[in-house]
């Protein structure tokens, strides 16, 4: 079930959330436990039962080994137990994603959130609960196909708070204004940059220049609208439960170097990075030095990388962005500044080229939409009143004295995610700053019923994939 999508939104949702807060009005606490688990697995087996086994199988044996792991008193077998739970989980993860198989869905991100769990509860950091509220934890239908990855400390002691399982009717008001916000940009924004960006990459055989550009900026665009638009709902979802989920986008495209940049695009994913990969390659090394500290940033990204996929587009995206935030430091250590603007446009396109590997579906397909993009396959410069002979007239750019239609649209639509990225606030920005007031329920009304309209088409998530 997609969070874009009626029966979601009109049945799953409400009901979800009448029988939660009914429950525990009348203080049937394990009850309203039960109610929430059952209907996170509803949720996601209404994608497909033959998920259900891999994910309560997963459950099963994490929870297991965790409490093997918090109540071992030797120290050797306790980090043979903990070792053998790391090998276990990122070996699920290796065999899926590597083998052909096709991916269950969510795989990913409720094994991460396991294997921080598991880290936690080695060093001592994760109180024992019983497997009622750790099965609540990681089935909680809001983050469990594509986050925000959570991690235990953050999720469960806002779970098991009393005040929390009381209906607040703020807490829903600002649910329901960030899950719209969501909405918009997965339905009305996502959507109409996917239709400029898919036949660029998956249909022609070759780019002119600016049919090339408008390729790959629309998938920049195309998935920062879709991922923080999931995010955005999956946080408005815990914002009507009562639970406060991690950002995990805060203006990525405003960044003026790719260290900056990673520290506002997937968020929870950088956390995760820093602390689970990053931080115990480093503790590895003989000695902590810059050089040393370098070789592990770039290990953490390229592992990051092929966590996202077996392929060499992922492993070239994770080793340029690795080398990048190298290059980076080494610059930062010489304590030179680039003017804002230069800073920014070579962060920003270096981001747009990176996503075009990240988006092919492989080096071939990668290396036609750069070749267009340098311009080496052309540029299409059609005259007035003769047929253009344009590889991709019948929806790219054209270059001359003539613009299709969807030209214009493509150009405005552009402009106008420039506008929202830079001088719009971020939902970061405006859940801080969120009164429920008359006006913006109103507004908020118009762009649901926009997005109704929207949704006759309905599309996964691209993290999804992942």
């Amino acid at each position: 079930m997609l969070f874009n999508s009626y029966p979601f939104i009109f049945a799953f949702l409400p009901l979800a959330l009448l029988g939660y807060y009914v429950l525990n009005h009348f203080k049937l606490t394990t009850q309203s436990k039960i109610w929430l688990i059952l209907a996170s697995l509803y949720f996601y087996t209404y994608f497909g039962f033959r998920n259900l086994p891999i994910l309560l199988i997963s459950i099963l044996c994490n929870f297991f080994l965790a409490q093997l792991i918090r109540t071992e008193k030797r120290i050797f077998t306790k980090k043979i137990l903990f070792r053998l739970s790391l090998v276990l989980n990122i070996g699920m993860l290796c065999f899926y994603k590597y083998s052909g198989l096709l991916l269950p869905l969510g795989l990913s991100f409720f094994t991460l959130q396991q294997i921080a769990y598991l880290i936690d509860t080695y060093e001592e950091l994760a109180e024992k609960k019983s497997f009622l509220d750790y099965m609540g934890f990681i089935c909680f239908f809001p983050t469990l196909i594509s986050g925000p990855i959570v991690h235990y400390g953050q999720l469960m002691p806002q779970l098991a708070s009393s005040e929390n399982k009381r209906f607040q009717i703020n807490q829903l008001s600002l649910g329901l204004f960030l899950f719209t916000i969501g909405l918009v940009k997965k339905v009305l924004i996502a959507e109409t940059f996917g239709d400029w960006a898919r036949p660029g990459f998956d249909e022609a055989t070759s780019l002119d220049l600016l049919a090339a550009w408008k390729t790959s900026f629309s998938y920049t665009f195309q998935l920062y609208f879709d991922f923080s638009g999931y995010s955005d709902m999956a946080i408005g979802l815990g914002a009507m439960f009562n639970i406060k989920l991690p950002q995990n986008f805060n203006s990525p495209f405003k960044s003026k170097s790719v260290i900056e940049f990673w520290t506002r695009w997937h968020m929870t994913l950088s956390q995760f990075i820093t602390t689970y990969i990053f931080t115990p390659i480093v503790r590895f090394m003989p000695k902590i030095t810059f050089r040393n500290t370098m070789i592990a940033t770039f290990l953490a990204m390229f592992i990051a990388g092929v966590w996202h996929g077996a392929g060499w587009t992922y492993v070239i995206y994770g080793s340029l962005h690795g080398l990048a935030l190298v290059v980076n430091h080494l610059w930062k250590k010489r304590k030179k500044k680039l003017p804002s603007f230069l800073a920014w446009l070579l962060t920003f396109n270096f981001v747009n080229i990176a996503f075009v590997i990240f988006r092919a579906k492989d080096l071939a397909a990668a290396v036609k939409v750069f070749m267009g993009m340098m311009g080496l396959t052309g540029v299409v410069i059609p005259k007035v009143g003769i047929k253009s002979v344009g590889l991709l007239k019948s929806y790219g750019f054209s270059m001359g004295t003539y613009l299709y239609p969807k030209d214009y649209a493509f150009l405005l639509f552009l402009i106008g995610s420039f506008v929202v990225a830079f001088k719009f606030k971020n939902t970061l920005e405006l859940e801080k700053g969120f009164i429920a007031k008359t006006n913006i329920a109103f507004y908020c009304g118009i762009a649901f019923v926009f997005c109704l309209f929207g949704m006759n088409r309905i599309t996964e998530f691209i993290y999804f994939q992942f």
